[in-house]
């Protein structure tokens, strides 16, 4: 078999879905050994991310020529048995696709995206969707809104994300001490990932935390804020320039998986406020790090977090105050969570997550084959 992927994401900071498909990647090529397998890159250096054995196609960062054009003709050559996308597949495949959804939110909260991209994505979504034999998601909460805003159930398959073996517990002193001497950011400090945009809500845990040291002034905590800047970050940045507190907030960027694994490590809490997750990788990377985990009660969080971390809602400045209080200022509570944390993080891996898409890809290639090989085989009337 050869199966083609769409992996422009990768080396271009799209934070979820390039991590989604470089663990993959390295997923496959440690459980398949036979088939080939083709990456279709973007980055100039994105190569050494990928598996050695596997080809690499370069194609263009603008999705106009990629999607219209380049992939097109890339699977022309390769002629592959499968192409996996994530969202939107070209606009000519003669492969079967599989399209891996993470969410709908953008047919759920537009205004959460630019314009333009809103409209791209209700368009292209629902016919990739459609011409897809398969539509994995990560979570029973995105198979479910899925299925209301597409009718795909019976095409529909969940597989739950993962968390790297590059996120780990390391000691926090030593983490305190290279992210002071790197971001110039003090310990003890609480933590949160994700792009600044509206449906992170980094606004609402900005007047949580004013809350927070209004209500404890005894507490030392500053307050990090780790994302790659968007059209929305300036709202964001200004919100923590009006606080109260605004000397306590500091905002590193984005940051790679080795910085990322020193901030986790280094905080003495994680909080994850979003208004709105397909999956929400970030709170597994933390439990696995030993950090205790605060969390929205809303969409797929409370799935992945499952008993392992205190729930709050994200529209509710005084319930994510209080879960932050909770945990810094009650030991045990905190050391409870993380243990539970620890424990929760280790349910999920990249090779079940790469096994199970295998198991797809070989039941719709193969189904693909049978069928192609039926009508060749029919006769002529």
């Amino acid at each position: 078999m050869r199966f083609s992927v769409d992996a422009h994401a990768i080396g271009q900071h799209l934070t979820g879905n390039e991590v989604y498909v470089r663990n993959l990647l390295n997923g496959f090529a440690a459980l398949d050994q036979t088939s080939e397998f083709v990456a279709y890159l973007s980055g100039q250096d994105a190569s050494a991310q990928i598996p050695k054995r596997f080809a690499t196609r370069q194609v263009s960062s603008n999705p106009f020529l990629r999607l219209g054009f380049e992939l097109t003709q890339c699977l022309r050559d390769d002629r592959p048995d499968l192409l996996h996308v994530q969202y939107t597949a070209p606009l000519a495949c003669a492969a079967p696709i599989v399209v891996s959804v993470h969410d709908v939110s953008f047919l759920e909260h537009p205004e959460w995206f630019p314009w333009l991209r809103s409209r791209q994505l209700r368009l292209t979504v629902r016919r990739t969707v459609r011409r897809a034999s398969r539509v994995l998601t990560p979570s029973e909460f995105s198979a479910r809104s899925i299925a209301a805003s597409y009718r795909a159930e019976e095409k529909t398959v969940v597989i739950p994300n993962a968390v790297s073996s590059a996120f780990r517990p390391v000691p926090r002193a030593s983490a305190a001490g290279w992210v002071r001497e790197r971001f110039g950011i003090p310990a003890p400090f609480v933590l949160s990932v994700g792009d600044l945009q509206p449906r992170k809500n980094q606004a609402g845990l900005i007047r949580a935390f004013e809350e927070l040291l209004r209500d404890s002034p005894q507490l030392p905590h500053h307050l990090v804020l780790v994302g790659k800047e968007t059209w929305y970050a300036g709202r964001v940045r200004r919100a923590a320039a009006a606080s109260a507190c605004a000397g306590r907030i500091h905002f590193t960027g984005f940051v790679g998986d080795d910085e990322l694994l020193q901030l986790y490590g280094a905080c003495d809490l994680f909080v994850f406020p979003s208004f709105y997750e397909g999956f929400g990788l970030p709170i597994l990377e933390a439990m696995a790090c030993g950090r205790a985990v605060a969390c929205s009660n809303t969409t797929a969080m409370p799935e992945v977090a499952d008993a392992a971390a205190l729930l709050f809602d994200p529209r509710s400045t005084t319930e994510m105050t209080r879960a932050m209080k909770d945990l810094l200022v009650d030991a045990e509570l905190r050391a409870r969570i993380e243990r539970l944390g620890a424990q929760r993080s280790a349910a999920f891996s990249w090779e079940n997550t790469a096994r199970k898409t295998l198991a797809v890809y070989y039941e719709v290639a193969e189904g693909h084959a049978r069928v192609a090989k039926a009508v060749s085989a029919a006769p002529v009337l």
